[in-house]
């Protein structure tokens, strides 16, 4: 099962840092609704303190995520380490979407220096910490960040995002409501 913590420790924190990449899991309460499971990149992750966390969500084809969290709240990040030595840390915690316009939203997306393609922050309060070995992770070597997300933005304009979003990112795949959904009525 590895070592479980109540918080993020030093340690945790520097490793979180490091890393490239980390993926985010959640749920709806239906037992046949979609399970989430997205990879992240860039620069988009913080921690905030030994409780909380917030990265920095890029405009998608889905928001199962924003969806889930409103719903129910869960959410899981996990990172691997695919050089160095090897270790899987997962954080549990409870989510909401900041979007922007909404009162901390200035403060927050202060932290990155991604904007251009920003849908939304996701903010967890974090109530579990678990590491285990990642033994059969294979070990990558880091070549670079993608900036399709970037250019895809840039053509689309700031109308052609807010009608993509319009679009496609308010309801999920089980038809939930994402906080967009909500913001919009």
């Amino acid at each position: 099962m590895g070592k479980l913590f109540t918080r993020i420790e030093s340690q945790h924190k520097d490793f979180i840092e490091k890393q490239k990449m980390f993926f985010t899991a959640t749920a709806p309460l239906s037992a046949e609704g979609h399970i989430n499971l997205s990879p992240k990149g860039l620069d988009s992750f913080r921690v905030l303190s030994d409780t909380s966390v917030m990265y920095l969500d890029i405009n998608g084809s889905g928001n199962e995520s924003s969806a889930h969290m409103l719903e129910n709240g869960r959410i899981t990040f996990m990172f691997c380490a695919f050089d160095g030595p090897p270790l899987i840390l997962r954080l549990y915690g409870k989510g909401r979407t900041v979007l922007p316009g909404d009162p901390e939203w200035d403060e927050r997306i202060e932290a990155f220096d991604l904007p251009i393609a920003a849908r939304q922050i996701i903010v967890a309060d974090i109530h579990m910490v678990q590491t285990s070995c990642g033994f059969s992770v294979p070990l990558y070597d880091y070549s670079g960040e993608r900036d399709h997300a970037f250019k895809w933005a840039e053509k689309k304009g700031t109308e052609g995002l807010a009608e993509y979003k319009a679009e496609k990112n308010r309801i999920s795949l089980d038809g939930l409501p994402t906080a967009m959904e909500i913001a919009a009525h």
